[in-house]
């Protein structure tokens, strides 16, 4: 059984609070600084570390992000959103899989800055590739984690353009959520694809580890893509304000095996 205390529930929320900051400082700094937002991931952490009590918004962000992904994994592991186990409630907890390995790498990432042990999330994402890439069948390995990424950006449109996810939002929430999720996801759809591209063709294009790209990276891969670079970015700032949002309505849902398919899936 997974906890579901009341510590549990709040530290998936300071998770949401985490991934809040995260994205509001990823679209604002993509809108507003070029030079930052070449950085790729490192200069997410770098604005953040900034900030008055930067470092104690990057300790909370570890810990944050780090429960976030503990959260992500428990979809697999135990179908904490009982999606179910057909074929599309596995592809959905594949895709929280890829979630989870996503938001551990951020939060090395915001531990190596609030430990002052520098930055290079994303030359540490390369490394960790590279090793992958050492191992037997370790391309096969990387290209597949490319294939749940794809799943995951699939899933992240599907979410933003049918509005599923107020199910999971109390109703006490604003009424503009719906919208700020919509732009949202759909923004993160892009990026998510971006990562999912780079990690299959380091695995099964032999394109190099170097090629592997965290969330900032992809983010700043996008600045020549003119208008679809301006748009994902507003994107990513309204993920950042419905995370917010999220902490605080965010519907933390109980485990039921017993359940199958959702009542809103039938």
């Amino acid at each position: 059984m997974v906890d579901k205390s009341e510590k549990f529930n709040w530290l998936v929320r300071v998770g949401y609070f985490s991934r809040a900051i995260l994205y509001a400082v990823l679209g604002l700094i993509a809108l507003t600084s070029a030079d930052q937002i070449a950085q790729g991931t490192d200069g997410i952490f770098q604005a953040i570390e900034n900030y008055p009590a930067g470092t104690v918004i990057l300790w909370i962000m570890v810990v944050g992000l780090l429960a976030y992904a503990l959260f992500r994994f428990c979809s697999p592991l135990f179908d904490i959103e009982n999606n179910g186990s057909d074929t599309k409630g596995w592809a959905k907890r594949i895709g929280h899989a890829g979630s989870g390995i996503g938001h551990l790498v951020l939060a090395y990432s915001a531990f190596q800055f609030a430990s002052n042990s520098g930055g290079s999330s994303g030359g540490g994402a390369q490394g960790a590739a590279s090793g992958v890439l050492s191992m037997d069948f370790g391309g096969v390995i990387l290209g597949l984690l490319g294939v749940a990424f794809f799943v995951t950006a699939i899933f992240q449109f599907k979410k933003g353009i049918s509005g599923e996810f107020m199910h999971r939002i109390s109703n006490a929430a604003p009424d503009f959520t719906r919208w700020l999720g919509g732009a949202g996801y759909c923004a993160r759809g892009v990026v998510y694809a971006v990562i999912g591209w780079s990690l299959f063709k380091a695995g099964f294009m032999s394109a190099g580890a170097e090629q592997v790209k965290t969330l900032g990276d992809a983010v700043a891969s996008l600045a020549g893509a003119g208008l679809i670079f301006t748009v994902t970015a507003i994107g990513l700032l309204l993920f950042g304000v419905f995370s917010l949002i999220l902490a605080r309505y965010r519907i933390i849902p109980d485990l039921d095996s017993s359940a199958g398919v959702p009542s809103f899936r039938a």
